[in-house]
């Protein structure tokens, strides 16, 4: 498969980038953060997002979706990642819908993500660290269950419509089996959500379940056998953040470079000095790198490829080496007035250390390779 857009797809591309840019620029994270919003994102702007068909993006033709798949989805991301766009368009469109598809869940909470109505979140994480241990406990009760535990770094987590909860039915908290995923309202009684501010300015919740009661029906999937959508929910949302991370060194690396030919010391453009234009060029390779392992991954997980998995884990790692080069970069070469508040510069590397982490940073990933290797 040529690791290039199809002719649909950079009509796509081309569409969201004027899109994103003219409705969701830097400077609109920059008013959010300014004002101190307590909501993380602008629902007038979902709405929008919805308006032109991008929150269906992954749902079937035949629920009011767009049927596309995961490099489209990755088109759309990019853009948000060039733009540092707040937005619950990963959690929401890419990997709550990853989890939803195919399930009976899918026909209540699809019409409203299509509309921009709907906003969900991921109560998967419970530790300082993205990890596989799941010690959330879910208990039979009555005709359903009562959860107890609680979930942290839940993005958007205290204003979503829908949770999607990984908790422990049975064995124990590293075990691969006996995890289930549930579909939670976040109004329950004997739920929790404190809201904090991350490194980028965006909110993520920690989320304390008291004996939250759920019913049966609330189960996604089969009871115990909750890693298989759970693993559609990681795949498709390791994915989706390793494209808008590519997006957020794209950005900061276009921004870089339009700084260094700006920029003049001693009378002449410090692009012209051979030092910076060294430094440019071994950036604008790792970038490319990154962009084919994103491209491979998303269409594999497309063609429900078995490689999929693997190629998944190298395009997250690949890409938080390669946007994290890509920020340090765009603030040494802008300089100390890289790390003030008046450059966009400094909001690049403030997202691309959150999102480095989000569902594993390249250490995981690469010890994630490693063990599926034998090693």
């Amino acid at each position: 498969m040529p690791l290039y857009l199809t002719e649909d797809q950079t009509m796509l591309r081309d569409t969201t980038r004027g899109f994103v840019a003219e409705h969701a620029p830097v400077s609109h994270l920059r008013a959010l953060r300014d004002a101190n919003d307590a909501t993380g994102f602008s629902r007038d702007l979902w709405k929008q997002f919805a308006e032109m068909g991008f929150t269906g993006i992954l749902i079937g033709e035949d629920q009011g979706g767009l049927g596309l798949g995961h490099v489209e989805a990755g088109v759309v991301l990019e853009e948000i990642g060039r733009n540092l766009s707040p937005s619950p368009f990963l959690a929401t469109a890419v990997a709550a819908v990853a989890a939803l598809k195919g399930t009976a869940h899918a026909e209540r909470w699809f019409p409203g993500i299509v509309a921009g109505e709907t906003v969900a979140a991921l109560a998967i994480d419970e530790r300082a660290k993205h990890g596989p241990a799941v010690a959330l406990k879910a208990e039979r009760s009555g005709n359903g269950f009562k959860l107890t535990g609680r979930k942290q770094f839940v993005t958007h987590g205290h204003v979503a419509d829908l949770l999607i909860v990984a908790a422990r039915t049975s064995g124990s908290p590293e075990g691969a089996d006996g995890v289930t995923l549930f579909a939670v309202d976040p109004k329950s009684a004997g739920l929790t959500a404190t809201p904090e501010r991350l490194a980028d300015s965006s909110l993520a919740a920690r989320i304390e379940f008291d004996g939250v009661e759920i019913d049966a029906d609330a189960v996604i999937g089969e009871v115990d056998a909750g890693r298989d959508p759970l693993g559609h929910l990681l795949a498709a949302g390791r994915t989706g953040a390793a494209a808008e991370l590519l997006g957020v060194g794209a950005g900061a690396a276009d921004m870089t470079v339009d700084y260094l030919k700006q920029r003049k010391q001693f009378g002449v453009a410090i692009g012209s000095f051979q030092a910076l234009q060294h430094r440019a060029a071994h950036l604008y390779a790792e970038l490319e790198v990154a962009r084919s392992a994103v491209l491979k991954a998303q269409q594999l997980l497309d063609t429900a490829d078995p490689r999929a998995d693997a190629a998944v884990s190298v395009a997250k790692a690949m890409t938080g080496m390669a946007t994290t080069l890509s920020v340090q970069e765009g603030i040494q070469m802008h300089g100390g007035i890289g790390m003030t508040d008046e450059y966009d510069i400094g909001f690049y590397m403030k997202r691309a250390r959150v999102l480095a982490e989000m569902f594993g940073d390249a250490n995981f990933h690469a010890d994630r390779l490693a063990l599926a290797a034998g090693y």
